[in-house]
């Protein structure tokens, strides 16, 4: 889904977009990078000056209760925002806390845990940790 349609679906909701909150979207579905809040208002700072954290914020909190984004968050480690919310895997790097896509067949486990468990599966989510390919050569450089 673009940042058109989504816009549109929003304002359908009574969602009130401003310029800022329209380039933190845009941002998120334009970059593969997973970045964090930090990572995000930096970018949008240096087109909007004015904005504010509190306004990254709100607006990760108001697209993740809308659907159209997935905050993936690693125990101490701020949270990292990836602009496509289907379900899909990651890989983490153990070093530098890279964050990439890993794109494969779902595993279709939620039926089987449902009837195993007696929990209603809403999701699930699967990463795999390693180390990068840039951290590996630095390893080898030293």
């Amino acid at each position: 889904m673009d940042a058109i349609e989504i816009l549109r679906q929003l304002k359908d909701k009574g969602v009130r977009f401003t310029p800022q909150r329209q380039a933190i979207l845009e941002f998120l579905l334009e970059t593969a990078s997973h970045p964090t809040a930090d990572e995000i208002y930096h970018h949008v700072k240096a087109k909007f000056p004015g904005v504010s954290l509190g306004t990254i914020y709100n607006t990760l909190n108001m697209l993740k209760e809308h659907g159209h984004l997935l905050e993936l968050s690693y125990g101490d480690m701020s949270s990292r925002f990836d602009g496509n919310p289907e379900n899909h895997y990651h890989i983490v790097c153990s070093k530098c806390g890279r964050v990439s896509d890993y794109h494969r067949t779902l595993i279709d486990l939620d039926q089987e845990v449902m009837e195993q468990s007696g929990f209603l599966i809403m999701g699930h989510r699967m990463e795999f940790y390693g180390i990068c390919p840039k951290c590996r050569e630095d390893e080898q450089l030293n």
